[in-house]
This record gives structure tokens, sequence and C-alpha cells, in this order.
């Protein structure tokens, strides 16, 4: 298992409207480098700076990943998943909507 693996995934809104999963220190880096230049602030920086230290050092993984959920709230990017999603749940509400 990647040892820079989330305890569990952040969900943003990305720029077509899709929803990203950010499951890993890689991804959050990622996003974080591609975000549009004229909308980083404070907490981008913040964010960013914790990312790159838990990637080059001991700095903690749910740190980083407190500190990108932060960014994300404040960007009004974050999205709740907590629920299922239309796709998940197979005719009857039973869940499952895929059979073998």
């Amino acid at each position: 298992m990647n040892d820079r693996m989330f305890d569990s995934p952040v969900f943003v809104k990305s720029g077509n409207s899709l929803i990203q999963e950010i499951a890993c220190l890689e991804d959050a880096l990622e996003f974080l480098y591609e975000w549009p230049k004229n909308r980083r602030g404070p907490i981008y920086e913040t964010a960013l700076r914790a990312c790159q230290r838990a990637f080059d050092s001991g700095f903690p993984l749910t740190a980083a990943r407190e500190a990108f959920c932060g960014f994300a709230k404040s960007a009004k990017i974050q999205e709740d998943v907590s629920t299922a999603l239309p796709w998940m749940i197979g005719k009857g509400g039973k869940g499952g909507g895929l059979t073998a």
C-alpha cells in the first residue's frame, strides 16, 4: 500500500464540473499545481506547503490532508460524497447496480 495514501479520499469539483477523487498526496499536489494562478491565495499557499513538506519529509500526512481540505472548503470546491450517487444504487434501491 502506498504510504502517501490519505486515510480517506477528498472529493473536489474540478474545472469541468466533474467530481475528482483526491486519494493520496500525489493527487493533492497535482491538483494544487494545476490550480489557476489568479485564484491562489494564502490558504492555497498553506495547503501547497503542507503537501510539499509531507512529500519531502516526515511532516504528518494527516496534517497535509487537513490543509488540502481547508483549501477545498475555502475555494468552495469540496464535495460531500457521503450519500450514494444515483449510479451506485440498483433497481429497487438495493444497491449494487451491476450484475455478474
